[in-house]
C-alpha cells in the first residue's frame, strides 16, 4: 500500500503523514522597526514564552478553529495572546512559512506569516497561555527559539525584510 502524504521529520528518518491527521496552527512572525538604529539592526522580533511545560519562547499562534481558514487564525490568535488586532499590523506580501514538527508523537505543522506591528509603541497584552514576552533582535531571537526550524524561519524573516529594501 502506497501512504499519499507529505513528508514528515521524525528524527532522522522521513515518513509520511496524512495531512488530515496533522495538529495545524498558525500565526505572524510580528517585528517592529526602531527609528533609533540602522538596518538591520533596527528589526526586533516579538516572541512570547509559554506558561506551561517548558516555558519555551515563541512568536504567537494557535490551533485553527474548524471553519476557520488559516490567516483568520493567525490574526486571532496574535489579538488573544499578545493584544495586536489586525488594524496594528501591516501583513508583509510574499512571506510564508511552514514547519511541520512532532508534539508528544503526534504531528504538527504551522504557518507563519510576518507583520510590522504599525505603531512601536503599542503595549503587549498577554493572555494565560504567556508568562512573559520580549522584543529581541536577529540572534536573541534565535537563542531564545531554541528550535532549529523556528531559528531558520526567524533568520527567513530577516532575509526576506532586508531584500525588500533593495
Amino acid at each position: 500500500m502506497q501512504c499519499k502524504g507529505l513528508p514528515w521529520k521524525s528524527g532522522e528518518s522521513n515518513i509520511y503523514v496524512n495531512r488530515e491527521m496533522a495538529l495545524r496552527a498558525c500565526g505572524f512572525i510580528v517585528f517592529r522597526r526602531l527609528a533609533s538604529c540602522v538596518p538591520p539592526d533596527n528589526i526586533e522580533y516579538l516572541l512570547l514564552q509559554t506558561s506551561y511545560g517548558q516555558h519555551h519562547w515563541t512568536p504567537p499562534k494557535g490551533h485553527v478553529d474548524p471553519g476557520e481558514d488559516d490567516l483568520t487564525t493567525a490574526l486571532r490568535e496574535t489579538k488573544e495572546e499578545a493584544g495586536f488586532g489586525e488594524e496594528q499590523l501591516k501583513v508583509v506580501d510574499g512571506f510564508l512559512q511552514e514547519l511541520r514538527y512532532e508534539v508528544r508523537g503526534k504531528p504538527k505543522e504551522v504557518l507563519y506569516w510576518l507583520a510590522e506591528l504599525r505603531d512601536t509603541g503599542t503595549a503587549v497584552t498577554l493572555s494565560d497561555e504567556h508568562q512573559d514576552y520580549r522584543w529581541a533582535r536577529l540572534e536573541e531571537a534565535c537563542t531564545l527559539a531554541q528550535y532549529k526550524d523556528l531559528q531558520d524561519t526567524l533568520r527567513a524573516a530577516s532575509t526576506h525584510l532586508q531584500d525588500k529594501k533593495q
